[in-house]
């Protein structure tokens, strides 16, 4: 139990730390949101920002580039009022139940949404086995037409678990069966599942129907630079997955919109770096307190976005090849207290202008889930393992086993924590 006594002498004795915390980081943002509040004034075009950015070369990263529709922003009325570089929605809504009704607008586009689930091996069991459950949810939004809810279920044995000890910075007595495969598999299944979506539907897609429909969603993020730091084959398979994504999405013509709920992306926080530095006199401090995201917190209203620029962190992009410069990005106001929503999309969505229709159907989505895709919630839902799956799970293992004539027991640690809890 949490000793809540304990626990307030201990945040006493830490509460000039906060305080100091809190002052030097709203100076940091003022400041960074002071630099992208006055963009208009010291380039007055796309090509006069993208001069004023790093070339993609020799490790240098630019951060973001702009769009085209940075030059829509500056020639729209969008920054009256307020200086920074948004689109506004230009809808607001006296109750839910009007939100509701605009968000018809979707009716007869297909969503398409998968996730993911899993279960790690067990330690403390005597056979290492994982379980990945990837759920998908289709929905044509179209009466007479049924939705889709299905799984795609993986179990891995321990050779597909077993990783390769290695003598350099790993115990060789550890544990040899990787979380990180699991992870990576369940991941991989996400991919697939949405590829092979991607493609059937393409090829019952009427030709002349919008291209804005069907809109698939991932959950997650397409420039996948939590990769970095993870050992190559694991890294490289990573990339290989968001490299599909953006392929089947830009082969098929079909939107794809990857969503990430809270980013701590800081893509615009180093073009501002790097812009700052031209200034004869640089006043932006590096810093790792302040995400992109929180540049236009409380400075938009619901369903405002920002102008589309294009990702161009030279870290992990730097390995997609042809697909490095490919991916778009912007954020979007999905609720009234938070900071904006992330969305990465393919390039070509952007070039061939079915961007803000498909930001219609996200919108629409997020007054479905009061909050958040309602089509991401629900695969999510549906692929959903919990507590009590899990010792189901575990149950009708251990009963496969014994009927091949084999055994499965747990240690005395684990069947004591079982009690306890």
């Amino acid at each position: 139990m949490l000793h809540k006594g304990k626990l307030q002498a201990a945040l006493n004795q830490k509460r000039g730390h906060f305080t100091l915390y809190d002052g030097s980081f709203s100076d940091q943002l003022q400041a960074y949101q002071h630099e992208l509040e006055t963009l208009y004034v010291h380039y007055p075009s796309s090509v006069a920002l993208e001069q004023s950015l790093p070339p993609d070369e020799g490790g240098v990263t630019a951060g973001a580039r702009p769009s085209i529709e940075f030059d829509h922003w500056l020639v729209s009325a969008a920054y009256q009022g307020y200086h920074g570089p948004l689109f506004s929605f230009g809808r607001e809504f006296a109750n839910h139940e009007q939100a509701r009704q605009w968000a018809e607008c979707i009716e007869g586009v297909t969503t398409v949404a998968v996730d993911g689930s899993q279960l790690l091996p067990w330690r403390d069991a005597s056979i290492p086995v994982a379980l990945i459950q990837v759920g998908f949810f289709i929905n044509p939004h179209m009466a007479g037409q049924p939705y889709t809810k299905d799984v795609r279920i993986e179990v891995l044995a321990p050779e597909e678990l077993m990783e390769e000890v290695k003598s350099e910075g790993r115990d060789p007595d550890s544990y040899p069966y990787s979380d990180m495969q699991v992870t990576l598999r369940r991941h991989l299944l996400e991919v697939e599942t949405l590829c092979k979506q991607m493609e059937q539907l393409a090829r019952v897609r009427p030709a002349d129907a919008p291209l804005h429909t069907p809109v698939m969603f991932f959950d997650g993020s397409l420039v996948v630079s939590y990769a970095m730091t993870m050992p190559a084959p694991y890294r490289n398979y990573y990339i290989e997955g968001a490299i599909a994504l953006l392929k089947a999405s830009e082969q098929y013509r079909i939107p794809l919109i990857s969503y990430i709920d809270t980013s701590y992306a800081r893509d615009i926080i180093t073009m501002l770096r790097h812009l700052d530095s031209t200034h004869a006199r640089p006043v932006l401090q590096e810093t790792k307190k302040i995400h992109d995201a929180l540049l236009w917190h409380g400075r938009m209203q619901w369903g405002d976005r920002t102008p589309a620029m294009l990702c161009a962190r030279n870290d992990i992009l730097a390995s997609y090849g042809t697909y490095r410069d490919r991916i778009a990005f912007c954020y979007l106001q999905t609720s009234a207290q938070r900071p904006p929503a992330r969305l990465e999309f393919p390039r070509w969505m952007l070039d061939e202008g079915v961007l803000e229709p498909v930001m219609d159907v996200v919108r629409a989505e997020v007054i479905a889930g009061n909050g958040y895709p309602y089509a991401i919630e629900t695969a999510d839902a549906v692929s959903v393992i919990t507590m009590q799956d899990r010792a189901e799970f575990y149950a009708y293992f251990q009963q496969f086993i014994e009927r091949q004539g084999g055994s499965f027991t747990f240690s005395t640690k684990s069947q004591s924590k079982g009690r306890r809890r």
